[in-house]
């Protein structure tokens, strides 16, 4: 258990500085969008601990990402593809747990499809077979659906913005098994390694970066209180995407699940 929690930990300190939480699309900073209250209870450690984490993008990250940004464009695309894929495995679990059992139908035949004819799922094959646009799930949302408030906003270090909610959501699968564990390869007993698991987490992190360093590096110029803009950036995304999952599709002002390209116009 411990060693499992230990992994988990680094896991998701390999995500990097992602301001949470992937499809081309956009995402605004509205001023008339306001989402609902959610005090931020911890703001004087929050900015600290933003602080911080601005501190290990400028140094390691973002760097990073650029880096990246300079491999051809089909590997970065087929790394986008394949963590996109194996995202689905927190995502299905979540779709049955709000009861939409028809996605998670469609999800699971997606992950498979992907898998196999698209080659560990660095080509999209199922969007080419016209299946639904693919909305990522996860136990925070699932959470928010059942009622449970968002408690107060806070920044984790390394992690990025965050309510309490969204955070006991993150662990969820250390409690409750973590689905990649039980992810079959080749469609035999074996699972996915702790190092695939490491290495698919650093990649989705990475991969986020690199698609929003202009749009971040602007958001940042232009915002009187860059740490204010992100709080309210993130609150909005999450507060969307719960209204989503309990009323169907609504008009919201974001195209994304994952801010794959934030628009900080």
């Amino acid at each position: 258990m411990f060693k499992k929690l230990l992994i988990i930990t680094l896991s998701i300190i390999l995500l990097g500085s992602s301001v949470n939480a992937g499809s081309n699309g956009e995402l605004s900073l509205s001023k008339e969008e306001q989402s609902e209250e959610i005090k931020d209870c911890f703001e004087k450690l929050n900015r600290a601990t933003f602080a911080f984490n601005q501190g290990l993008d400028r140094s390691i990250i973002k760097p990073i990402a650029k880096s990246y940004r300079n491999l051809p464009e089909p590997i970065q695309k087929g790394t986008g593809n394949a963590v996109k894929n194996l995202s689905n495995l927190v995502t299905i679990p979540n779709n049955i747990l709000q009861g939409d059992i028809k996605t998670a139908i469609i999800n699971t035949a997606r992950l498979a499809v992907n898998t196999t004819l698209g080659i560990f799922g660095t080509i999209d094959v199922a969007n080419k077979m016209g299946f639904p646009k693919y909305e990522k799930e996860d136990y925070g949302q699932t959470l928010g659906s059942w009622g449970v408030g968002p408690g107060c906003y806070i920044v984790i270090p390394v992690l990025g913005p965050s309510t309490i909610r969204d955070t006991a959501g993150s662990f969820a699968n250390i409690i409750g098994g973590d689905p990649w564990y039980n992810a079959s390869v080749h469609g035999n007993n074996e699972f996915l390694s702790e190092r695939v698991y490491i290495a698919s987490k650093a990649l989705s992190g990475i991969d986020f970066r690199a698609n929003n360093i202009e749009s971040l590096d602007n958001l940042e110029t232009n915002s009187v209180d860059f740490y204010a803009s992100i709080r309210s950036l993130y609150l909005q995304d999450r507060e969307n995407k719960i209204k989503n999952n309990q009323r169907g599709n609504i008009e919201v002002i974001y195209k994304d699940d994952d801010w794959e390209e934030i628009d900080s116009k």
